[in-house]
C-alpha cells in the first residue's frame, strides 16, 4: 500500500497558508465550505484560457474576498472591467447575494508554477503531442527558470493504448519528506478521444526562510 502525503496539506500551517481563511461554527461550516468548491470549480471552469493558478478565499461577517492568481490577468479583468464585473454577479449568485470582493494578482514566473506547468502539458496531449515530448519540453523549461528539481507523471491511456499506465521525469532534487522544503505541487486533467489523462507535477524551489514561515 502507498505512503503517500499530499505535498501542499503536509504543509499547510507551518510553511504554506490555508486557500480558504475564513471561521465558522458547526451550523455554518458545511454551507461554506460548499460555497468555496462552487466558486473555485466555477472560476478554474469559465476562466481556464486565462492560467488559473490558485483561487483562495477570505471571508469575513457579510462579505467574502475572491483572490484569483492567473497568468493572464487582462484576460479575467476584461475592457474597462467588464469581465470582472460580469464574474462578480455571477459569483454572488453562489453564495446567496453577499457582496464578493475579486482581487486579481499576476504569476510572473508560469514556469515556475506547478498547477500551470501541468494545465500546460495537459493542453499540450489534448492536441495530440507526444505525452513524453510535452513533459521533456515542460522540465527543461522549468530547470532553466531557476527550480531546483522537478518531477512530472502522466497515467491514463497513454499514446492511445489500450492498457492505462503511467510515466515520468524526475530532475533535479526533491525533498518531499523535508517539511522546510518550498514545494509546488499541480494537477490536472486532459480529455483526449482515448479517455481521461491525469498529469502531476512537483516543483522544489529551494528552502523557506525561517522569517518567511507563515
Amino acid at each position: 500500500m502507498g505512503q503517500k502525503v499530499h505535498p501542499i496539506g503536509f504543509r499547510t500551517g507551518v510553511t504554506k497558508d490555508w486557500d480558504s481563511r475564513w471561521y465558522a461554527d458547526k451550523q455554518h461550516f458545511g454551507k461554506f465550505l460548499c460555497e468555496d468548491q462552487s466558486i473555485r470549480k466555477y472560476i478554474n471552469k469559465n476562466l481556464s484560457f486565462a492560467g488559473i493558478a490558485k483561487v483562495e478565499i477570505e471571508r469575513t461577517e457579510n462579505d467574502v474576498e475572491v483572490i484569483i492568481q492567473a497568468a493572464r490577468p487582462g484576460v479575467v479583468i476584461g475592457r474597462r472591467g467588464t469581465e470582472v464585473d460580469k464574474l462578480r454577479a455571477d459569483l454572488e449568485k453562489l453564495v446567496d447575494g453577499k457582496s464578493i470582493q475579486i482581487k486579481i494578482r499576476e504569476v510572473n514566473d508560469p514556469e515556475k508554477n506547478a498547477q500551470l506547468v501541468a494545465e500546460g502539458i495537459g493542453e499540450q496531449i489534448v492536441k495530440r503531442v507526444n505525452y513524453r515530448r510535452a513533459m521533456k519540453k515542460a522540465v527543461e523549461t522549468a530547470i532553466n527558470s531557476g527550480v531546483y528539481g522537478i518531477k512530472v507523471r502522466v497515467a491514463g491511456r497513454l499514446g492511445g493504448a489500450e492498457i492505462a499506465r503511467a510515466d515520468g521525469y524526475t530532475v533535479g532534487n526533491l525533498p518531499l519528506q523535508k517539511l522546510r522544503a518550498d514545494i509546488d505541487y499541480g494537477f490536472a486533467t486532459a480529455s483526449t478521444t482515448m479517455g481521461i489523462i491525469g498529469i502531476k507535477v512537483w516543483l522544489y524551489k529551494g528552502d523557506v526562510d525561517e522569517t518567511q514561515e507563515n
